[in-house]
């Protein structure tokens, strides 16, 4: 299908898995009979707790409880699904994966990508940061092809590193999934520019959904949003949970790429490290 609608849900996910999961049912049913194709939800989509507050619902397998959710609706209505993220158990090991999978028509997970970069930083006042202790990484980019277009997924902090997004691009993706639970801090300054410079610079549209409202360590963002691959956001939540659409148009995808042949243009022969 070269031209169909794609809906991305904007949510305040809080400790309460059930609740966010009936929430964000209500949204793919919404979307549903408003004619979306593609449904789209943010990072941790179904549950954020507080663990020093014993707020510990958190790891699930794939397919689990919240994954089967996603697949019943899917196959319910006969739209894609991508969902977002969920905090994803790794046996034997004290640490989990934070994971995307999308879902098909037919109720079937096609695809599954776990967040490949992890925060890890000490600042300057010697705050130390490190998502690492929590997280283990991803080993491997993810791509699909499905009737909607090649897709290629990340989550959240992946966004700036567009390495990763070029790599996509030149296996042919023509739509990104960037899933996300943004700070207030850096999202004002940097999500819209960072996520309109990976549409321009790999002529592809991005599908950002981001979780909004105050979570236990801080204010997410939001402002999900859809960009073109000329770099218009073309669909922009509203300052509270919801739904946005957005056509995608794969034709138009094309003539971009055409009108600026970056991909084409490359100098691969002298790109290295010296």
């Amino acid at each position: 299908m070269r031209k169909y609608t794609a809906a991305l849900v904007q949510l305040d996910s809080q400790n309460d898995k059930s609740d966010n999961m009936e929430k964000i049912s209500r949204f793919i049913d919404e979307a549903a009979a408003k004619g979306a194709s593609l449904v789209s939800l943010p990072e941790v989509m179904n549950y954020i707790g507080d663990p020093e507050k014993g707020e510990a619902d958190l790891e699930e397998t794939i397919p689990g409880y919240s994954t089967q959710i996603l697949m019943q609706k899917a196959k319910e209505h006969g739209l894609y699904i991508h969902g977002g993220s969920l905090t994803e158990k790794k046996p034997q090991d004290t640490r989990h994966y934070n994971t995307s999978v999308m879902i098909d028509d037919k109720g079937e997970i096609i695809a599954v990508y776990r967040k490949l970069h992890t925060f890890d930083v000490t600042l300057p006042d010697g705050t130390v940061c490190r998502e690492s202790a929590k997280i283990f990484p991803g080993d491997g980019v993810v791509t699909a092809d499905t009737k909607f277009g090649k897709m290629g997924f990340s989550i959240c902090y992946d966004i700036r590193f567009p390495e990763l997004f070029r790599l996509m691009a030149l296996e042919g993706t023509q739509v990104f999934f960037t899933p996300a639970n943004f700070t207030l801090a850096t999202g004002k300054d940097h999500w819209e520019s960072i996520l309109r410079a990976r549409a321009i610079e790999n002529g592809c549209y991005v599908v950002a959904a981001a979780q909004i409202g105050k979570k236990p360590q801080f204010v997410a963002y939001g402002n999900s949003m859809v960009v073109d691959p000329w770099g218009t956001v073309i669909a922009r939540a509203k300052n509270e949970p919801g739904v946005a659409y957005a056509e995608i148009d794969l034709d138009f995808q094309e003539r971009v790429r055409a009108q600026i042949p970056s991909l084409k243009n490359r100098r691969s022969d002298v790109y290295r490290l010296q």
